[in-house]
């Protein structure tokens, strides 16, 4: 709901949250929240009030459009896969046991799995990630990484057996199937939709994406069941945003700007096939 000068209509806020079935008091106890968190200052009051975000707010809500772009990448076939496994191991001292949860959690936050103890894997290369990760953790020097074509855990050594065995990718498939299900509904209304129906839907639609993909390793297609249903709901979430995009208001929302991008790469990709 952040528009692009960094402030949100506090009347187009309850609307939208009333759509998604929150009630103006429930509003109001958020707006409190946010403000004594810090994260926004509150100019007027109740429906014509304006909510400005502040710097530290402005900083962390961006969304990883570098991940995004990858993803949409292997959508098209064009982030092949070279066979390599990405493998990182860390062994962080009990005294510094705050980075090293935080470590492991940005491991497995951009797709990596454990292998056993203190040792991950990705299909992905991620080294610069991780070792920029490391350093801003201060534990650089416990970190190795390391690359191999040839993987084996216990008996399993077989490429899409080892995914299937390091990765849930029947819960993943299923976040997918909801993400299409909801873009493709949303797809057809907002052919019809009214201002603060089409704010309700990229609200509503940016959660269930986020939802589908914030577990999703991103393996290459050669690692994945076929058809995979990512492609399909990634396709899908794609034309919300590109019909999203259509009719901006005059104080765009930044959620627009963010993905507008990604949306014409892949909008010109597929112009590009035969």
């Amino acid at each position: 709901m952040i528009r692009e000068d960094a402030t949100i209509d506090a009347g187009e806020l309850y609307d939208v949250a009333n759509a998604l079935g929150m009630t103006d008091q429930q509003v109001r106890l958020c707006i409190k929240r946010l403000a004594a968190e810090g994260r926004f200052r509150q100019e007027g009051r109740g429906r014509k009030a304006v909510l400005r975000a502040t710097e530290h707010t402005r900083r962390t809500i961006e969304p990883d459009l570098e991940f995004v772009r990858y993803m949409y990448a292997q959508d098209r076939g064009s982030a092949a896969w070279d066979g390599s496994w990405h493998l990182v191991a860390f062994a962080v001292p009990e005294s510094a046991r705050q980075a090293r949860d935080a470590m492991r959690d940005a491991i497995l936050r951009i797709g990596g799995a454990p292998i056993q103890g203190g040792l991950y894997v990705s299909a992905n290369p991620w080294e610069s990630r991780i070792r920029s990760t490391a350093s801003e953790l201060g534990v650089i020097d416990h970190v190795t990484t390391a690359t191999t074509v040839d993987l084996t855990i216990g008996t399993v050594h077989e490429p899409r057996a080892l995914a299937e065995h390091l990765w849930p990718l029947k819960r993943i498939a299923e976040g997918h199937r909801r993400l299409l299900a909801t873009a493709e509904r949303f797809l057809t209304e907002l052919r019809t939709a009214s201002h603060i129906q089409r704010l309700t839907i990229s609200v509503a639609l940016a959660a269930e994406f986020t939802r589908a993909v914030e577990h999703d390793p991103l393996l290459p297609p050669q690692l994945l069941p076929q058809p995979w249903i990512g492609t399909a709901a990634r396709a899908a979430t794609a034309a919300c945003w590109a019909e999203l995009l259509k009719s901006q208001p005059a104080q765009p929302i930044r959620l627009f700007r963010w993905y507008s991008e990604v949306i014409a790469e892949v909008a010109a990709t597929e112009l590009d096939r035969p």
